[in-house]
């Protein structure tokens, strides 16, 4: 009979490896939190260039030369143009040429990260000289920066993430872990728009479409979770985080924009929950859910796929983190 692997090795030995394992991590996780907020930078960021055609194709022209590859320019024939597509989210801001110059016309509640770089580079274009700024999309008074926003984001991420693994390890019913899914959804959502818009003004929407924007991101990270938990044990819940946040997070690009980060990292971070429901949160809360088209089928995604391996998954995880096999007897009372 062989003795246990644990009772072979060498406890002093196995502490050392734990040690290296946990720097291997860090060696990976400290470049994918930081290298994507140490390289900001526009990325074939979407603006417009407004007003008669002369002027717009020579502002065109100049944005090309001044900064190759970092605008993605849009010709529109007045401001009103420019001020609607800043309200629908097809650009991030508009350069408005007019007989006294150019003006900028941003839109700071999509990223006030995007309005302040864009206001250093009209100033650019004008020689220096000081350029009319108007903000046709404000962010909250409450949060002009937008940090706000940001860091009250990433507590959903967070509890989103504890919810779907607790549901796996303590809950084995199917029908009660949708069910908690279900309800840890709507609680999210109206305890996010009570927190961020009542209590810490973040906010300025319609708090029925920012509590709907936040409950689908808390079932579709919560679910992913569970669903891949239940089907796959310990191993799924740690594949589940990944996805939420140690990859999700730091692509999500919540306090800047897509746009800035390098790609194609800053598009992949879209199609991930917290990228998704970030950017259909700030559709909810400033623009009237104009550009939320695509974070809303991405988080549904989520959220169908997650259900659906909760439903259909029939292995259970204990308190001890193992997989039992169908038909196994529970080695706790069902919940």
């Amino acid at each position: 009979m062989s003795a246990h692997p644990s009772r072979v090795r060498s406890p002093w030995l196995f502490a050392v490896l734990l040690a290296a394992l946990a720097v291997a991590a860090q060696a990976l996780l400290v470049p994918l939190f930081a290298a994507p907020a140490a390289h900001l930078a526009p990325r074939d960021l979407p603006v417009a260039v407004a007003g008669p055609a002369p002027a717009t194709t020579e502002l065109a022209a100049r944005l090309a030369t001044a900064r190759p590859g970092a605008f993605e320019v849009t010709t529109l024939p007045d401001a009103a143009a420019a001020d609607r597509a800043l309200r629908d989210r097809e650009v991030y801001a508009a350069f408005v040429a007019g007989p006294d110059g150019i003006a900028l016309h941003t839109a700071p509640a999509a990223s006030p990260t995007v309005a302040a770089l864009l206001t250093e580079a009209a100033a650019q274009l004008s020689g220096g000289r000081p350029v009319p700024v108007e903000q046709v999309v404000p962010a909250d008074p409450d949060d002009p920066r937008g940090a706000g926003f940001a860091a009250g984001f990433l507590p959903f991420a967070l509890t989103s993430m504890l919810a779907g693994a607790l549901l796996v390890f303590l809950v084995t019913r199917r029908g009660a872990r949708l069910l908690g899914l279900v309800s840890y959804a709507a609680l999210a959502g109206l305890a996010g728009v009570a927190v961020l818009h009542g209590w810490l003004g973040i906010l300025a929407g319609d708090l029925w479409r920012e509590a709907g924007a936040i409950g689908l991101f808390a079932l579709a990270a919560a679910g992913t979770v569970a669903g891949l938990g239940a089907a796959l044990g310990g191993p799924g819940i740690g594949l589940g985080a990944l996805l939420v946040f140690l990859v999700g997070n730091p692509l999500s690009a919540v306090s800047a924009a897509p746009e800035l980060l390098p790609q194609p990292w800053g598009a992949v971070g879209q199609y991930l929950p917290v990228g998704a429901g970030g950017t259909l949160l700030r559709a909810a809360a400033f623009f009237d859910g104009a550009g939320g088209s695509r974070p809303l089928a991405v988080l549904a995604g989520y959220a169908v796929v997650g259900i659906g391996l909760v439903l259909v998954s029939r292995r259970r995880a204990g308190a001890d983190g193992r997989s039992a096999a169908p038909g196994a007897r529970p080695t706790k009372v069902t919940v």
